[in-house]
């Protein structure tokens, strides 16, 4: 009676020891089908936010460039403005010296028709 009862509790122990091996594998199988999810979900983050910053790293370039383009377009603006104004300085600078040229003609054409005149007249008198 006494060994029946102590085969009986040995067999509860394994029995009972099986259970708690089956338990502990799945636990650990579950446990790392959930860490597993939980990598490939942050994974899956990680990865999007990489593409991301390979894209923002792209237009960032591009963006340097199209800025260091129009940086020199300006410039090139600038410089024919600049151009065009010194132009039109001298284009008055040419005007204003024209006047003067037509100021000193008038002069010099009214003196050369006052002593034209002049001695004609003073003979007649």
């Amino acid at each position: 009676m006494l060994s029946r009862l102590l085969k009986e509790h040995q067999a509860k122990q394994n029995e009972r020891k099986e259970q708690q091996e089956r338990c502990r594998r799945e636990a650990i199988a579950a446990a790392t089908c959930l860490t597993e999810a939980l990598v490939d979900h942050l994974n899956v983050g990680v990865a999007q936010a990489y593409v991301n910053q390979r894209k923002l790293d792209h237009e960032v370039k591009t963006l340097q460039v199209q800025a260091s383009q129009f940086s020199k377009q300006t410039a090139q603006w600038i410089s024919m403005v600049e151009g065009f104004n010194q132009a039109l300085k001298e284009i008055g600078d040419v005007e204003n010296w024209a006047r003067s040229i037509e100021m000193d003609m008038r002069t010099i054409a009214t003196a050369l028709e006052y002593v034209q005149k002049g001695p004609l007249q003073s003979a007649s008198s």
